[in-house]
């Protein structure tokens, strides 16, 4: 049970939902839509699922191993390492999933003779280590880097399907059958920058909550360096990166997916942000991380509607 609270596998499910869903709603219509080579079957899509797990579960790890005296005085109920983990043994585990995970992806790209690829889990892998080891106790960089890699999930299924870049140069919304639909290349585009823009909000949120710890470690986070008050205002800022393109995507799209994307995804976004800054508390800033996090599953979860209102 240690280990899995080690690796946070509540999100590694995330990870797996999010790919899985992009997978299955997005990329494999597009298979039965388009003639050619479609290179994540279910076997190639499941490798390459699994490698990102693996390679997102060693960077938990080896972040864990960097915050054992940040996370004792922010969280001490939730340490592990040391307490039931040896760090030696993380190192080892770290080191290990990395590999394997390396190696999953090595087995698709060299399918696709395209072993250049394997570019996307490498950079994975090194960027972060120096985010546990540099990057978090920096200002703004630690934050940006994480919202990257959250990107990065959606957009290794870019890398690794072909099919997909035939519909760049196409009009933003298609029409298939009797539905006027987005374009699938630009809505994984949209669904990318969502899930950079939020993340981006919510560890920000996060080092709200934890600035007492980090200010002892000698971290210098957006809170520490401006304030509580200035870092929310720079997240109610940055939120209308998101919001924006939601109000759009919610006129331009047709049926169920217009009105998901108004009344689930940009109205409650729009509720947080004005909520956010109300109060200044560690408990406040939780429960505003919290419903981010939920706020971004929902996010992932209109693929469904999108699939449902392109099926049927």
């Amino acid at each position: 049970m240690n280990w899995f609270r080690l690796i946070r596998w509540n999100n590694l499910f995330i990870i797996l939902l999010t790919q899985t869903l992009v997978w299955a709603c997005v990329l494999v219509p597009l298979h039965q839509w388009n003639e050619g080579a479609f290179l994540l079957n279910t076997l190639n899509f499941t490798l390459l699922c699994l490698s990102t797990i693996l390679i997102a579960a060693a960077g938990y790890i080896i972040n864990d191993y960097f915050d054992v005296k940040i996370d004792a005085i922010n969280r001490p109920e939730k340490v592990i390492l040391e307490s039931s983990i040896h760090r030696r043994a993380a190192i080892i585990y770290h080191t290990v999933l990395n590999i394997a995970g390396i190696g999953l992806a090595a087995l698709v790209a060299l399918q696709a003779g395209k072993l250049h690829w394997l570019g996307v889990q490498l950079l994975c892998t090194f960027i972060l280590f120096l985010y546990s080891s540099h990057f978090k106790r920096m200002f703004v960089v630690g934050n940006v880097v994480v919202a990257f890699l959250t990107a990065l999930t959606i957009f290794t299924l870019f890398v690794y399907e072909p099919v997909l870049w035939q519909y760049i140069n196409q009009p933003s919304m298609i029409r298939k059958a009797d539905v006027l639909l987005p374009n699938p290349f630009w809505l994984l585009a949209i669904y990318t920058g969502f899930a950079f823009v939020l993340t981006w909000m919510r560890e920000v949120v996060k080092d709200m909550e934890d600035h007492i710890g980090d200010a002892a470690e000698g971290s210098v986070t957006m809170p520490i360096k401006i304030g509580l008050q200035s870092s929310s205002r720079f997240v109610q800022f940055l939120s209308l990166f998101a919001i924006v393109p939601l109000l759009i995507a919610s006129v331009k799209v047709q049926g169920l997916l217009g009105l998901y994307t108004f009344f689930i995804l940009t109205l409650p976004l729009m509720i947080w942000v004005l909520y956010l800054p109300k109060n200044a508390t560690t408990q406040h800033y939780y429960r505003m991380s919290l419903y981010l996090k939920w706020m971004m599953i929902l996010g992932v979860g209109s693929l469904l509607v999108y699939y449902y209102q392109a099926n049927e």
